[in-house]
């Protein structure tokens, strides 16, 4: 029921989204083996900042360390389920029937999903800053962060809710038209 030329671009929407996936499980994972390490390990992280550095930095603050990469496993286990949402409104496009309530409801998911996303990264980039400047005395470090506002984030959440109410609509208008005949 789908042309040849979309096939393509549908099949590469689902290999996308799958590697997207695959990426932010392996993220998942170095945040979890990261956040085992800085707890268990708090003592020989500090030992080897105080022997390179000399005293001239102190102990790597572990709470904001910490916080940091919750923040960070939030955002990316969210992000793990947007792409999931996607390859599912993909598929519906591959069966020939987008308009459907069920994706009126993921992208009114995925909007969230993404807004969750913004606002999970004020704090994060906060703590993020934190520990910039807690690395500023090292010599060797090179510390680059930059923190801002995200219009581009913003507005695909707008963009998504718009569709969301888009496919409700069309979804409500398909029904109809169906009764109809």
């Amino acid at each position: 029921m789908t042309d040849k030329p979309n096939d393509l671009l549908l099949l590469a929407g689902k290999i996308l989204t799958i590697l997207m996936q695959i990426f932010m499980a392996i993220g998942a994972g170095a945040l979890l083996i990261g956040l085992t390490v800085v707890v268990f390990m708090q003592d020989t992280i500090n030992a080897e900042i105080a022997t390179e550095f000399e005293g001239s930095v102190g102990a790597l603050p572990l709470l904001p360390t910490l916080g940091m990469m919750a923040f960070a496993m939030a955002c990316v286990a969210l992000i793990f389920l947007f792409f999931g949402k996607l390859r599912a409104i993909i598929s519906t496009v591959g069966e020939g029937d987008p308009f459907v309530p069920e994706n009126a409801d993921r992208l009114n998911v995925m909007a969230w999903m993404l807004l969750a996303v913004q606002a999970l990264s004020i704090p994060l980039a906060g703590l993020a800053l934190l520990l910039a400047k807690w690395a500023e005395p090292m010599d060797n470090a090179d510390v680059a962060f930059g923190a801002g506002f995200d219009l581009t984030g913003i507005i695909m959440v707008v963009v998504l809710f718009i569709l969301a109410r888009v496919f409700k609509h069309g979804a409500a208008m398909r029904d109809d038209l169906e009764g109809t005949v």
